[in-house]
């Protein structure tokens, strides 16, 4: 039997893997468009299924969709290591955001089995539901739900742009499971990724030990001014709610560049009432993002961006209506398991760096109930939540490595 400390992953199979799941809900650029809850996601959660029996996992499945595959240990009393990420994608999403963090947990748990190694402790995969939140906002809310962030009712509540409810997907798709979302324990957990940013990669590092994750907070806003003729009415006395939008864009700019350079802030998504031509726009709806690593200036930021929404309403005439709809305060993990994953990078000769990381992920929701890190991996031009998205093999393979032998220490 192979010493555990020499323990390597199959690169191959790994790549293959991510090349298989990424059929399911191809994009039409090369990438991935695998919503949660959809028939696509379905199929991705039961080909890794398949996968994880095929190596002898035991399979359970929460109330909010998450699954366990669990290879079992010399004292299974003990509370599992847990490594895992997210299958479901953006619209336009990659092949490897959330799936190798998955595929990942899933090579090393392969190559734990392959080597008849056993753990003390045992070791399990996860799979999280609607981590990326653009179907069914907000974000991470399966994650948020175990890590009792969310109440669950609210959780199963929230709906698409179809009406379609969370809850009932879950029944539809046949990933409602029994066993309660919580109740799963779980002794540390470990997240491999992408870096989503260029940090790793301008700095020539294979390898990035997360610290942990900046704070966010995302508001639902809506302008309402009054809809009038485009021709006959004067420009003076206009409620127009399109351009005091437009405004409000302009300093949410400004005030992410007042707190540069970690400060953040974005306008993603937007529907104009009632969207004619020829019609001034009585109501403007539009979401907004602010992130910052430090939660007081975090604060202040939005604190700012609520002074600027209500003095631009009173200076354009139109009432501003603001939804705080997720606070997610940043997070450290925990340094135990940052520990394994600097050792294991630096036993196994990878360049390595720490880092914080600018996205949300599962783990900064979980780490408030449980022992947790990540691993981070370069991207290509640090893009990400893009068809485009790259990874090279080399690099998704010795992120894989140090999960494996991180897992190692943590499972004894």
């Amino acid at each position: 039997m192979t010493e555990p400390d020499k323990l390597r992953v199959n690169g191959h199979r790994l790549w293959n893997s991510i090349m298989s799941m990424a059929e399911i809900g191809p994009g039409e650029q090369g990438g991935c468009c695998r919503l949660a809850l959809t028939d696509e996601d379905k199929r991705g959660r039961d080909l890794f299924i398949e996968w994880c029996t095929a190596i002898g996992c035991a399979i359970e499945i929460d109330d909010m969709g998450n699954i366990f595959a669990r290879r079992a240990g010399r004292n299974n009393d003990l509370p599992p290591i847990v490594a895992g990420s997210h299958l479901d994608t953006q619209p336009h999403g990659g092949k490897f955001d959330g799936v190798y963090g998955v595929l990942a947990a899933l090579e090393a748990v392969r190559t734990i089995h392959d080597a008849n190694v056993e753990t003390q402790a045992p070791v399990e995969i996860v799979v999280w539901t609607n981590e990326e939140g653009s179907r069914f906002a907000p974000a991470m809310i399966a994650s948020g739900v175990y890590a009792g962030l969310f109440e669950k009712e609210y959780a199963w509540s929230r709906a698409d742009s179809d009406g379609k409810t969370i809850g009932e997907e879950l029944e539809r798709i046949g990933y409602r499971g029994k066993h309660a979302c919580g109740e799963h324990v779980i002794g540390a957990l470990l997240e491999a990724h992408i870096e989503q940013g260029p940090i790793l990669e301008a700095n020539n590092k294979q390898i990035g030990v997360v610290q942990g994750g900046q704070g966010v907070r995302w508001y639902d806003l809506t302008m309402k001014g009054q809809d009038s003729h485009a021709g006959s009415t004067p420009m003076r006395g206009r409620q127009d709610a399109l351009v005091a939008c437009a405004d409000m864009i302009s300093r949410i700019q400004k005030l992410a560049l007042d707190f540069a350079p970690h400060g953040v802030a974005t306008v993603g998504e937007m529907s104009v009432r009632p969207n004619s031509r020829n019609t001034i726009p009585g109501e403007v709806f539009f979401t907004v993002d602010i992130r910052h690593p430090d939660g007081e200036t975090l604060d202040k930021m939005a604190e700012q961006f609520s002074q600027t929404g209500k003095a631009l309403a009173n200076q354009h005439n139109v009432e501003i209506k603001t939804d705080e709809i997720w606070h997610n305060p940043p997070v450290e993990f925990d340094q135990q398991c940052i520990d394994a994953v600097a050792s294991s990078a630096e036993e196994l000769g990878y360049e390595h760096q720490p880092i914080v990381s600018g996205a949300g992920h599962d783990a900064c929701q979980i780490c408030r109930v449980a022992p947790t890190s990540m691993i981070f991996v370069p991207c290509a031009d640090g893009l990400s939540h893009n068809e485009q998205e790259s990874a090279k093999p080399a690099d998704l393979e010795a992120g894989c490595n140090v999960l494996l032998q991180a897992m190692l220490k943590l499972a004894g």
